[in-house]
């Protein structure tokens, strides 16, 4: 019996095989994925939106300067290209082998609100600018300039998102 007890006990302590990780690694893995997709989306719809007010309400003031005031539209745009390239990387990276660990889940969620968080706040600055500056480039040829440099900046929060998701999404 005492041998039984000793031979069981050993195998315990010298088992060399890994534990499956914990289900929540998964869960957050896939929160990851979709929280990236989701609030990348939301800011890029709002931008587009909000943007596409001032597009038609331009339209019908001065209908001559219509593709220029497209392009806080395409910039918003992109915005959710950030996040369905990360949730893609994500997605991949979810392997259904022992081999997702908690670090992964974690890192993964991180990724996927990093960019989407950062999009979503780009997508209504995109908007917000975007609206304003088309409706002052009616009344204002000369501002043009001025709005572009202010849409490149607000694009750049999301893109500064997209960097940081790459880094946590590949670890």
């Amino acid at each position: 019996m005492a041998t039984f007890v000793l031979n069981t006990l050993l195998d315990v302590l010298l088992d060399t095989t890994t534990p499956p990780p914990p289900d929540s690694s998964y869960f957050f893995g896939f929160m990851g994925c979709a929280s990236a997709l989701v609030f990348a989306c939301l800011g890029s719809a709002y931008g587009t939106a909000k943007s596409g007010v001032g597009v038609a309400n331009m339209g019908v003031t001065h209908p001559e300067m219509v593709m220029r005031s497209i392009i806080p539209v395409v910039m918003a745009g992109i915005i959710g290209i950030y996040g369905l390239i990360i949730a893609v990387i994500i997605s991949t990276g979810i392997k259904d082998d022992n081999s997702y660990s908690a670090f992964s889940g974690y890192a993964h969620l991180g990724a996927g609100l990093s960019v989407g968080l950062s999009g979503l706040a780009a997508g209504m600055a995109i908007g917000i600018v975007g609206d304003a500056g088309v409706r002052a480039t009616a009344q204002q040829q000369k501002l043009f300039v001025g709005m572009i440099l202010i849409l490149i900046f607000a694009e750049a929060l999301g893109l500064y998102g997209l960097i940081v998701a790459l880094i946590l999404g590949t670890k």
